[in-house]
């Protein structure tokens, strides 16, 4: 469990590092560069986003799942992603010039084509990540991950200052690809051998094409809501919804890819042990549900305080979003828990039909929305929400006798802990302070008030925690004072 969670904690400050790093470089960039060059590349990235899915879901993850996963494995997903990535690549690159010609901007053609690059060299790097997922070796990922986003935000700072326009964008994303790819390649020892099976990939083909599909649907399925509020409703009304969805994402994107990519390995390495996954994916949900409920909770009772000092006054309509996003994400983590859980126990058939049922219900509802207005379409979000941890459950029901009803139990202390500590913050604002202030004592006391109380009704998460990370802080501590001997 230690190793676990200190690759979590690896993990964790990989995705923070480099999500700050980015979020520092968007802003010296939006200064240097025009609206209509993010247009071209926010555009771009829509297709390569889409070709990205078929090299990052599937084979990978049944690699992670498989359980004798040997070099056998490993060296035909290798040289499957490498040729099959580059049959996408030259499909883009053929087809650039008529999504130029669509768009009506002739420069689009040559951005299209070098950032396609990417698609290859995620392809090399895509069986390294696995083989790293699968040893729990994260620490590999954190210095991978922070040293590419540096070297592409100098890269990308630079090109944009000597008035490289778009092409500053198309940089940084290369840079960042190619410098995590090679170090990767240099820090982790296996290397592809000179073997291929037809029949060991059409073992994994039968586990991954289902996630593949899964992770498509909901790539597609996400990109259409926003499609459609910036045709019916214009951009400004699309730019609220983004800008609502921004800070909870960036929350809850760092804690849940970090639960998400260490959890499947681990879980996978007890498949066969039902009462084993079920005591751990219970874990996981108590453990990350204690941790999301107050940043998400927080976040939405200080929402209107944090728009003002950030983005200022003009943004104060993305609040109600904000909050719907809050409340929505605040259960991130039972999807994840549950639906690796059975992907661990290599149900990746039960994997697509949940998805397929999930997105039928969100279709249904959007399209139920989409004539009210916006507020209305993100306010179905939150019935798919709930709907989806019923659905993502049930089947864990009877996989490992631990469903829905139950789920909830574990975490309803923490949320009704998490809104209390929102309602008290959010009477500082009464005080009328300065905005500032008001967001610090806000902070200070949503902390104060979140882990007083966690005390005072004895938590077992909260103890839970403290002792496991208590040997690491005395470890880090023991380091540091054998190092001043």
């Amino acid at each position: 469990m230690n190793k676990t969670l200190t690759n979590l904690i690896w993990r964790f400050a990989e995705r923070c590092g480099a999500q700050l790093v980015s979020f520092l470089v968007s802003i010296i960039l939006a200064r240097l560069l025009t609206p209509d060059a993010y247009g071209i590349i926010s555009t771009i990235l829509v297709f390569t986003t889409i070709l990205q899915v078929f090299v990052d879901s599937g084979l990978g993850n049944a690699l992670i799942q498989k359980k004798n996963a040997d070099d056998i494995d490993f060296s035909t997903v290798f040289y499957t992603n490498i040729i099959f990535c580059t049959v996408l690549y030259l499909i883009l690159f053929f087809c650039a010039p008529f999504i130029a010609t669509f768009y009506n901007e002739p420069s689009m053609t040559a951005l299209l084509r070098v950032l396609g690059l990417t698609i290859v060299i995620s392809g090399v790097k895509n069986v390294q990540q696995a083989y790293i997922s699968r040893n729990l070796m994260f620490k590999k990922f954190f210095f991978a991950t922070i040293g590419g986003t540096i070297c592409a935000a100098v890269v990308g700072i630079a090109i944009a200052y000597g008035g490289g326009g778009a092409w500053a964008l198309v940089a940084q994303q290369i840079i960042n690809v190619s410098i995590g790819t090679v170090v990767l390649w240099l820090t982790v020892k296996w290397r592809p051998k000179k073997v291929f099976s037809l029949q060991r990939l059409k073992g994994l083909y039968s586990f991954g094409w289902k996630l593949l599909a899964s992770s498509l649907l909901d790539t597609v399925y996400n990109d259409i809501r926003q499609l459609i509020i910036g045709k019916m409703y214009g951009s400004a009304d699309l730019a609220f919804y983004n800008r609502g969805k921004q800070f909870p994402h960036l929350i809850v994107t760092n804690v849940n890819t970090s639960i998400d990519s260490v959890l499947l390995p681990v879980l996978s390495n007890e498949q066969d042990k039902k009462d084993r996954i079920k005591a751990m994916t219970r874990r996981a949900i108590k453990t990350s549900v204690y941790i999301m409920a107050p940043l998400m909770m927080g976040l939405a009772f200080t929402a209107p305080t944090l728009i003002r000092i950030i983005l200022t006054e003009k943004w104060i309509p993305c609040v109600p979003y904000m909050c719907i996003f809050c409340i929505s994400y605040m259960f991130h983590p039972i999807h994840t828990a549950n639906l690796n859980a059975i992907k661990a126990m290599g149900r990746s058939d039960l994997f697509l039909k949940l998805e397929i049922v999930k997105k039928t219900v969100g279709v249904i509802l959007l399209l139920a929305t989409m004539w009210q207005g916006v507020f209305a379409m993100a306010c179905s979000l939150l019935v798919t929400t709930f709907t989806s941890q019923i659905i993502n459950s049930w089947p864990n029901r009877k996989l490992m006798n631990y469903g829905y009803l139950e789920q909830l139990k574990d975490i309803l202390p923490s949320i009704l802990l998490a809104v209390f500590m929102g309602a008290c913050v959010s009477l500082v604002t009464l005080l009328g302070m300065p905005d500032l202030i008001t967001l610090i004592i806000q902070v200070i006391l949503g902390v104060i008030i979140y882990v007083a109380a966690s005390v005072i009704f004895k938590f077992e998460i909260f103890t839970y925690l403290l002792n496991m990370i208590k040997p690491l802080f005395e470890k880090f501590i023991g380091t540091g004072k054998s190092k001043e001997l």
